[in-house]
């Protein structure tokens, strides 16, 4: 078993979720609320968590998690973990139940509204050291958010916000790939591509993190290599396997900032109208940002190094290189094909460069250029 400790200690490994008392012990949790939903559930998944407590250990459970986590459903989380007196968070699910773990963690400890600590409010130096703990469990290998700093919550305004501090990193993750293979091939291709694209964003940013970039090229590497498995096959262990360390990889990566696909992807998640799986719109749209970032030479040798990596030709091109890897896959090529209307583009490019992602695209995009790339994806 791989025991990592960079951000958090992980616990990496097939069987891992053996670990759990072990990790609850050590936080000295005396009453976890398990945050989670009715699909994680239904697969076995909760059941699995329970069976893992220590002995006796009281705990509540919450199974209203949202597809995307939003401002409501945190509130209902933190008056149910009040209610029952607990005193730590287990997430236990894909990104949505992890972010809405941390963001109940939050509030847990500070005072609302909850969008006073979004990065683009100036949060981060409001939240502390009295977050609750969080024991991470994903069941998904994509956002990375067991390892993350950030949670990500859509709010009243429609706005989907990062509410980002060292004091948000989930204090335990254990990421045992057997509890991934109950993915389907289009579940699994859309979380992957989820990292996958982290790994691209955080590898090209223009912030200096030399490691941060050897591990999202890596991650990168693997992805390339494994998510095609995992796909065909979801009892393939190893690929299982690579791809959750590919989520790990995007997400402590995140030091060097995402970019454009994030910038629009965010405000086109907090649509209330319809529920946009965040991986496969960074799908549809990474060939899209691919190429309007092109426009900036010094991101070209990254572009190189990633088609390198990827064993590509001399010829290709990354924006259609990754296309064709997208179709392999299964995933969606349009904005129109998973039901965005046209109508909604003005509103998803102004929002753009509001979200914390915009400053970290190695190129400059102005509204209009955010525009361009939505009409192209769609």
């Amino acid at each position: 078993m791989a025991i990592i400790s960079y951000l958090n200690t992980v616990r990496l490994d097939q069987g891992a979720i053996g670990s759990l008392a072990e990790d609850i012990a050590i936080l000295g949790i005396k009453k976890p609320l398990i945050v989670s939903d009715a699909g994680i559930k239904h697969a076995g998944h909760v059941d699995k968590v329970i069976a893992n407590l220590p002995g006796g250990l009281a705990y509540s459970v919450f199974l209203e998690t949202p597809p995307n986590p939003t401002e409501p459903a945190v509130h209902a989380a933190l008056a149910q973990y009040r209610t029952e007196g607990c005193d730590g968070l287990i997430g236990l699910g894909g990104g949505s139940s992890i972010d809405l773990a941390k963001g109940v963690a939050v509030l847990s400890a500070h005072p609302a509204p909850l969008q006073q600590y979004a990065a683009v409010m100036g949060g981060q130096a409001r939240i502390t050291d009295r977050t609750a703990p969080v024991i991470a469990i994903p069941t998904s290998a994509g956002t990375g958010s067991e390892v993350g700093r950030g949670a990500v919550i859509t709010f009243a305004d429609g706005r989907k916000l990062g509410i980002l501090s060292p004091h948000v990193v989930p204090k335990r993750a254990i990421c045992d790939p057997d509890l991934t293979v109950t993915a389907s091939p289009q579940q699994t291709a859309a979380f992957g591509m989820d990292a996958l694209v982290h790994c691209i964003e955080c590898f090209v940013s223009p912030v200096e993190n030399p490691v941060a970039e050897a591990i999202a090229i890596d991650g990168f590497a693997r992805a390339i290599a494994n998510l095609p498995r995992a796909v065909r096959d979801g009892a393939d262990r190893e690929a299982r396997r690579q791809m959750m360390v590919v989520a790990l990889m995007g997400a402590m990566s995140f030091q060097k900032g995402c970019g454009a696909v994030h910038a629009l992807a965010h405000p086109l998640g907090g649509l209330s109208k319809t529920e946009l799986h965040h991986g496969t719109l960074s799908s549809i749209l990474l060939p899209h940002v691919l190429r309007f970032n092109a426009g900036e030479a010094l991101v070209l040798p990254k572009y190189r190094r990633l088609l390198d990596v990827a064993g590509a030709g001399e010829a290709d091109d990354i924006a259609e290189f990754m296309r064709r890897f997208s179709v392999e896959i299964g995933m969606p090529q349009r904005l129109s094909d998973i039901g965005v209307s046209r109508d909604l583009l003005p509103r998803i490019a102004a929002l753009a460069p509001l979200d914390h992602t915009h400053a970290t695209n190695p190129r400059r995009a102005a509204e209009a250029d955010y525009l361009d790339m939505l009409e192209a994806a769609f």
